[in-house]
């Protein structure tokens, strides 16, 4: 019989992976919860409409890269290709922005695109949401920025950038959008790529987000939408820039910068990182002020970002695994149940150890404590058992003392030593 495989695109993660994800993911409670926020769990599956109505139709995401599929009631679901759209769903079914003034949501969770796997980038990834809703103040523009940067910062990862631009608003964005098309049109179509060619008609806006290089030296040229915005987001965007300024926090207003959802609008920005080559970026967000109202909720704005946490485990520098505290040898089977019983003391008060399931000589024993790069050895032959009593060998220095094990006091001081 064959053997059954993983679905190419998607990974399993094993320790030290698995563990440097959740060390992400704790250094994104510990950072975003200084800073208000709450977590919210939403669900992977969502019904196809909120994508379509909340990502845009024509975008390369909902037309080619979603998992998508009828269910037994011929009801299309989605899998979630992005937290945003869900964590608004949420807001509004849960009636949230009629119980507080504004709310500050951050998630974690798998997301599903189908696109080529290639390294940082899979089919099933995984990415750390926030989301501010009920603000329109520039200040908080900043403060979501500042957050993303802290954030980042605190997992140390290196050679950070700040890309900001502002998309305008949709009282603004129709002119700039007929005068972009209008330079594309002016543009021999023989020079676009295939993807370009479609957006040019149905989202231009997309173009200048095209990687290939053939397209980007030839949008050069093209009108620049932080040009061609109007006072009141001028002024705001000037007022983020301001305030980051006032925190020293280092960016570059990019002419280019777009997102590649449609629910975007005035502040966006994208953190990249010059360590993984030509595939840099490790979070992205933006403003997003209408998009609550187009999913039937209340007129609420909102700002949020997203980071891949694949890309982020690219770059983390390396961490040796955390070393045990004990390895407790028992030597002959008279012993082990009274050496569980050790064994689970210790655990119950924060020591980390482990021991043989069944017994073995004393060189097997070391060899294993040493195997685990474990601190202490902790050996119980008859003679120990008989004292009551443990020897514990500091394996680092050759250091050997025994402690009793009789009496509650007892075992609190030898939990002491041995953390």
């Amino acid at each position: 019989m064959s053997k059954i495989t993983r679905i190419k695109g998607f990974a399993d993660y094993f320790p030290p992976e698995s563990e440097a994800f959740t060390f992400m993911e704790n250094a994104a409670r510990d950072v975003f919860s200084r800073y208000g926020y709450r977590e919210l769990r939403t669900p992977v599956l969502e019904k196809t409409e909120l994508f379509a109505r909340s990502i845009g139709e024509e975008t390369d995401v909902v037309k080619k890269e979603m998992y998508t599929f009828p269910d037994r009631k011929d009801r299309s679901l989605t899998l979630r290709p992005e937290a945003t759209a869900g964590v608004m769903r949420s807001y509004i079914e849960s009636g949230l922005a009629t119980r507080e003034p504004y709310s500050k949501l951050f998630t974690f969770g798998p997301m599903f695109r189908y696109e080529r796997p290639q390294k940082g980038r899979m089919r099933q990834f995984h990415q750390i949401n926030a989301e501010c809703l009920g603000l329109t103040e520039p200040a908080v523009d900043a403060e979501v920025v500042a957050m993303l940067w802290q954030f980042l910062s605190s997992i140390r990862i290196p050679n950070l950038s700040l890309e900001i631009n502002t998309l305008g608003c949709r009282e603004c964005r129709p002119a700039y959008n007929e005068a972009l098309k209008a330079y594309l049109d002016s543009v021999p179509e023989d020079g676009w790529c295939e993807d370009c060619l479609r957006r040019k008609s149905t989202n231009p806006l997309r173009v200048l987000d095209c990687k290939v290089p053939g397209c980007k030296a030839l949008v050069d040229d093209a009108p620049a939408l932080v040009d061609s915005v109007c006072e009141e987001c001028s002024d705001h965007f000037g007022q983020v820039l301001a305030h980051l300024d006032a925190i020293e926090i280092p960016y570059t207003v990019n002419k280019r910068l777009v997102r590649g959802l449609d629910y975007y609008n005035r502040t966006t920005f994208e953190v990249t990182s010059g360590e993984i080559g030509s595939q840099s970026a490790v979070a992205g967000g933006g403003r997003y002020d209408g998009l609550i109202r187009d999913l039937g909720g209340p007129d609420q704005p909102g700002i949020g970002f997203a980071c891949g946490m694949e890309r982020l485990l690219l770059l983390l520098p390396e961490e040796e695994a955390p070393r045990p505290d004990a390895y407790l040898a028992i030597l002959d089977e008279a012993g082990m149940a009274r050496g569980f019983l050790i064994l689970q003391a210790m655990r119950a008060r924060g020591v980390i150890a482990e021991m043989s399931p069944t017994p073995k000589s004393v060189k097997a024993m070391m060899r294993q404590a040493n195997r685990l790069r474990s601190r202490f050895c902790l050996l119980m032959g008859p003679d120990e058992i008989a004292r009551d009593v443990v020897q514990v060998k500091n394996l680092d220095s050759g250091d050997q003392n025994d402690f009793s094990v009789t009496s509650e006091s007892d075992l609190d001081a030898l939990a002491d030593f041995l953390r």
